[in-house]
């Protein structure tokens, strides 16, 4: 767990290969966009110059999503960050990014902490552990597109609402009809 806690260090070679200090193998960016999604820090050096590379290709991994439609950051927020690096508010806009971001993982833990902290008739019937499991299962894989739809429109965002409270209706009647078996 501590190994986890230091960023796993990526060395750029003069190749531009990128190598794997860790499992001493060569990865592309797929795998280090795999690494933090899997929640590792990661860490990319140019092994001559010893310099930082790090922003540079998490930068590069965000424009091949973007580029392939994997479309998370809308126009307007990309049009407002290039905008900010020609103004004053240079210096607000990393601090504002970092609390969004914050709020919004605080935001989804307390909801997966709600949802599994409610009270539910059905925990003594047999399988329902695996059945808690789908449902996280479930909303984590929900919850990971959600990012997108906190950055759209009001009704975009108001329809990906009503459609969680739909779910939320349609779950809370599943478990209220296997309750009255």
């Amino acid at each position: 767990m501590a190994e986890d806690a230091k960023p796993l260090l990526i060395k750029r070679y003069a190749s531009r290969r990128l190598y794997n200090t860790e499992t001493s193998d060569y990865v592309t960016l797929e795998d280090i966009a795999a690494f933090i999604r899997q929640g590792r820090e990661v860490q990319i050096v140019d092994l001559k110059s010893g310099d930082d590379l790090t922003r540079q290709y998490l930068l590069q991994i965000i424009a091949e999503h973007e580029s392939r439609g994997e479309n998370v950051l809308p126009v307007d927020v990309l049009t407002d960050l290039v905008r900010s690096y020609t103004t004053q508010a240079q210096s607000v806009v990393p601090q504002f990014l970092a609390a969004s971001f914050e709020m919004l993982r605080e935001g989804q833990s307390k909801m997966m902490e709600n949802f599994s902290a409610m009270p539910n008739p059905m925990a003594s019937m047999p399988g329902f552990e695996a059945l808690q499991r789908q449902q996280e299962a479930f909303l984590k894989s929900m919850m990971a597109g959600w990012g997108a739809a906190v950055g759209e429109g009001d009704a975009e965002g108001a329809s990906g609402r009503e459609e969680l409270d739909a779910i939320k209706k349609q779950l809370a009647e599943l478990q209220s009809k296997l309750s009255k078996l």
